[in-house]
């Protein structure tokens, strides 16, 4: 045999040697750390979790073997000895839309990372109208440890469900209950500054079109709407203020009413009702922003492209999203959190309020 067989021979030995120690590595189990230290499964499992009186010596034992060998515990036996499930429950609306979906998609995405960096996993599901099947299930079996719902309602059914049933869990929005641990965006505070920026401008027949008076966040911007007016000594006008603008045909007819009262800005709760007003605008033949001024209290993808670019307020949805899923995290780990937690936003000046 000559040497370079003989070295090659050497260091597929030690390669597989290697990759046998690593497979090892992979399927240890916390059997086999008990029996290399000669203790018994519970304590290392009582190690693991945390729970239960171990001699202090003892612990550092099994901890210093569990790092020499990165020894990952496996996911349900993990679960099984600290009484948990690894999972979050995302409760998602059945009826969103476009505008929604953009701004889902990157709190999920928020959400995700958070809580993959936790070592969690996320379930989603879905809630249409009343219907709690979804959510139901997933407590029911036991399937999460805790559960973000993704929107707040006037009559919210899911918080009430939750509440009865003692699941911990976190709300994307804004509520009234005091007891209900909520993280959102300061959309009162946005929606003032924008109209308050609009009113300093000289504009005082301010119009604002609306989404579902069942949302909350829909009351949320009208009041930040009011406030700036308030402020600004205007009168509030109900004939310029209209809800529940959710098909075409209204929103055609409510912007006829607002060239006929006068109005100089149409206000947007978000970029789905905006593109339906810039829609009808352009088929009556009045021009933005020479023959009326439009803003959108909600930016999305929607209107990116428009000509002229539409006045927006931004929002980070996936920031909003890895803030909600730590504060859930650090409930579930029983570590005090702010009942309430607003985070920041952007106004954003673009031509179609010039």
């Amino acid at each position: 045999m000559t040497m370079d067989e003989g070295t090659r021979r050497e260091k597929n030995s030690t390669r597989e040697k290697a990759q046998q120690e690593e497979t090892a590595i992979k399927k240890m189990t916390i059997a086999d750390v008990a029996e290399a230290l000669g203790v018994s499964k519970t304590t290392v499992s009582r190690v693991i979790s945390g729970k239960g009186r171990i001699g202090s010596e003892t612990k550092k034992r099994v901890l210093r073997y569990i790092e020499e060998h990165d020894y990952k515990p496996n996911v349900i036996a993990k679960g099984l000895a600290q009484n948990k499930t690894f999972n979050i429950g995302l409760i998602m609306p059945g009826n969103h839309n476009f505008v929604d979906s953009s701004f889902f998609q990157k709190c999920m995405l928020g959400i995700s990372e958070a809580a993959a960096a936790a070592d969690y996993d996320m379930i989603v599901s879905m809630i249409r109208d009343d219907d709690l099947t979804q959510l139901e299930r997933l407590v029911q079996n036991h399937k999460v440890d805790g559960i973000i719902l993704s929107r707040t309602l006037v009559e919210d059914a899911p918080a009430a469900y939750l509440k009865q049933h003692h699941v911990p869990f976190v709300v994307i929005g804004t509520t009234p209950s005091q007891d209900v641990i909520q993280i959102d965006h300061d959309h009162r505070e946005a929606c003032r500054e924008l109209t308050s920026i609009l009113l300093l401008k000289g504009l005082r027949r301010v119009a604002l079109i609306g989404g579902s008076r069942g949302l909350v966040i829909t009351h949320t911007r009208l009041r930040g709407y009011l406030d700036a007016l308030e402020a600004q000594g205007v009168p509030a006008d109900s004939s310029l203020i209209s809800l529940d603008a959710d098909n075409e045909p209204m929103l055609e007819r409510m912007v006829g009413e607002f060239v006929k009262k006068g109005a100089e800005c149409i206000l947007c709760m978000d970029d789905s009702i905006c593109s339906k007003v810039l829609k009808v605008l352009k088929k009556s033949r009045i021009s933005v922003p020479e023959d009326m001024r439009v803003a959108s209290f909600y930016n999305s993808p929607l209107l990116e492209n428009n000509l002229p670019a539409v006045t927006s307020l931004h929002f980070d949805a996936a920031a909003l999203g890895t803030v909600t899923c730590r504060t859930l995290l650090d409930l579930l780990d029983g570590r005090d959190v702010p009942g309430r937690t607003l985070l920041r936003y952007e106004v954003v000046l673009k031509e179609s309020t010039k």
